[in-house]
Order: C-alpha cells, then structure tokens, then sequence
C-alpha cells in the first residue's frame, strides 16, 4: 500500500479514511478485471462500471435526492470523496478511474440542474451502473474556447432540432445518454448556450468516428443531422448551458488533480521497489546518490500536489465561495508533476521502462492526457491569473 500519512491532515475527516481503506481493500482484490485487451477497451469499461456500480462506489458520483430517489450515497456530491476515489482508483488501475469520473462528469449536468424527473430517470441507473454517461462540450473548432462551440438546437414546436459535431467524447460509442451543450441563440458568445439530453440511438446522432489515443480509451466524434429531441430533455434553462458546463468543471476538476496523485504515487512505489532489488556497481539502484536525489524530488512533488488538491476539495466542500483558482493550481500542479514523476520512474527503469504493456509504461501513457482535458495546463494558468486580477 502507498503511504497514507495523508489521511492524517486536516483537509479530511473520519468517514473520508474510512471510505479509503474500504476502497483500498476493493481495489486490491478486484483490480484489474480481467485485464485489459486494448483492442475492446469499450466492452471493459462497461464491465468496469457494471463492477462499480455493484460495489456501490458508483453512488457517490451523484446526490442522494429526497428520500434517496436520484441514488447517491451522500445528499450533495462531495469533493473529497470524489478526489479520494479517483486517486486510489488510479493507482491500482487507470481505466477503472476513467469509468468511475465519466460516471460522475456525464451526468453532473443532471445532478446540478436536472428537473427531478430527469434525475430520477437517469441518476438511479448511473449510480447503479446500468446506464453509462457522457459529457460533450468540445468541439473540433472549440476546446479550451468553449465559448467558440457551433453545434447548434432550434427550437422546432415540442422539441429541439440538434445539428453539428462534438469531438473528444469519453465514453462515446458505449454511452446510453450524452449530456450535450449546443447553441440556441439567445445572446452572442456563451451567453447563448444550452445542455440537451440525448439518448444513445436518437435519429439523426452518429457515432461511428472512434478516435484511437494514446492510452486507449473509448472515445469518439459525434455527428448530429436533424437530431430531433423533446423539449423536456432541455437541462436547466435556455442559455444558461455555459454557466453549468463551468459548474460541473469546477466540482471535477480537482479529482483530475487526485487522479494524477494516484498516478503518480503508484509510478513512486514501483520506482522504490525496483531501485532497492536493481544491482549496481558492487551495490544497488538505490545506493547511488543521484537515484536518492531523484525520488526525493518525486516524492515532494507528490505531497505538494496533494496538498494542493485536498485544500482545493476541501474548501469547496466547506466553503461558500467558488472554489475555481484553487481547483485551477491543483490540477496545473498535480498534472504537470505526476508527468515529471512517472517520466523519472521510467528512467529509474531504464530498458526494462520501455516495455510495451509493463505497468510503468501503462503509467507513462496514461498520464499524458491530464495534462489537456478538463483545461489544459495553459488554460488553467489563465484561469489562475484572471481570478487573481479579479480579486
């Protein structure tokens, strides 16, 4: 097991260690199902969300609603929960991370802004596993520049008529619904922006363009043509779509920050047992002093990153106030650093590091992508700096 001196910190309290070493106990009997083979990595991240939806770890990606109707286990999404699962998630196994957050970011939009009719149709299934979600924000002409999306619905009697594409979608191609922000027009910019429920196998929805990455995941571009959806799939108000995309990035986006401590802390540990069984000039790895230097580096990298990432899901979870700068440094600081580290533990390696399926190299694949979702670390820096300008 990594280090848990961390759950000693202020930042947490004692249901949070509990529901740690509950997960811990899971993930080492559990992970990886079955292994992964990279050429159906759609069908093992459903049987990752059925796993997780059976264990009950799914229901903390939405709220519990009245009397337990919408099937969270917790009656509001709690950030540090959210940041605690994803870190232990992602150190025993990075797909069983993904299938977790696209739960918790695909139907976010519901959870914030949904009617209750619509989370109670949808958030019971995605606790539970049975349904998996999607969240489609970007677009090939709009990524980091949401405000810049085409996709656009009209309004046409009862319903709403989608056209346009949406690009880098997790989890498209095996989701039964997407949450999809288009524009309606009602003001220039992102002022004129809306979210849609759109289920899987809607007339007019394409997704046969599969998009192969880096570290294999199931994603994909979506077509809409003459998608016609019932105007009670309108998330929240018209024109308030950037508003809640926002929303949902700030509660998520400090568990990329966990999600990238986990990484790191896994490519840690596996450094440290390799460096101290590696002969090396009449001693071993760990001897030299360069090596020491090296994982001390790794490690401060590691307990800065965290630090940052816990106070960010602890004052969102404990404080009135928008937490988006804080969110901001943590996943600038946790992205970068768990990149640096795993790139350092691969080096440790040596030969051994490039060994295509090893889990060093899984490691190295993986973690290039937090660096760019969610914000890339170029946005984040915006971010941070225009809330400091603003305060």
């Amino acid at each position: 097991m990594a280090d848990t001196a961390w759950l000693d910190w202020p930042f947490l309290q004692p249901q949070h260690v509990a529901l740690f070493h509950e997960l811990e106990a899971w993930c080492s009997a559990s992970l990886p199902i079955g292994g992964h083979a990279q050429d159906d990595v759609g069908h093992t991240c459903r049987r990752l969300v059925r796993a997780l939806g059976e264990a009950g770890w799914l229901r903390h990606g939405v709220p519990a609603g009245p009397g337990g109707a919408w099937g969270g286990a917790l009656p509001a999404l709690d950030s540090r929960t959210l940041c605690i699962l994803r870190e232990t998630l992602a150190r025993h196994d990075c797909l069983a991370d993904f299938a977790f957050a696209m739960q918790g970011l695909g139907s976010a939009p519901i959870s914030l802004a949904g009617s209750d009719a619509q989370r109670r149709q949808y958030l019971p299934r995605v606790a539970t596993g049975q349904a998996i979600a999607a969240f489609a924000l970007s677009e090939p002409g709009a990524g980091s520049d949401v405000a810049a999306l085409a996709c656009c619905a009209r309004r046409d009697g009862d319903a709403y008529v989608l056209d346009g594409q949406k690009t880098w979608i997790s989890n498209a191609g095996i989701a039964d619904f997407y949450c999809v922000f288009a524009r309606t027009g009602e003001a220039p910019g992102s002022r004129g922006i809306s979210a849609f429920l759109v289920d899987a196998g809607t007339p007019g929805l394409d997704v046969s363009a599969p998009i192969p990455l880096l570290a294999p995941h199931p994603l994909a571009t979506l077509t809409f043509s003459g998608c016609r959806v019932p105007a009670d799939r309108l998330l929240g108000e018209p024109d308030q779509g950037f508003k809640l995309a926002m929303q949902t990035l700030d509660i998520f986006r400090a568990s990329v920050a966990a999600a990238a401590l986990g990484m790191a802390k896994a490519a840690l540990g596996l450094a440290l047992e390799h460096v101290r069984q590696r002969a090396m000039f009449g001693g071993s790895l760990a001897d030299l002093q360069l090596t020491q230097a090296g994982l001390a580096d790794m490690a401060t990298a590691i307990d800065a990153s965290a630090l940052l990432t816990y106070r960010a899901a602890w004052r969102r979870d404990t404080g009135p106030a928008r937490t988006t700068r804080e969110a901001a440094m943590a996943k600038m600081t946790a992205t970068e650093s768990a990149q640096q580290v795993i790139d350092r533990a691969q080096q440790m390696f040596g030969a051994a590091g490039l060994v295509a399926g090893s889990r060093i190299e899984q490691l190295y694949r993986d973690v290039r992508a937090l660096r760019i979702y969610e914000g890339a670390t170029e946005v984040q820096k915006v971010i941070i700096a225009r809330e400091l300008l603003k305060s």
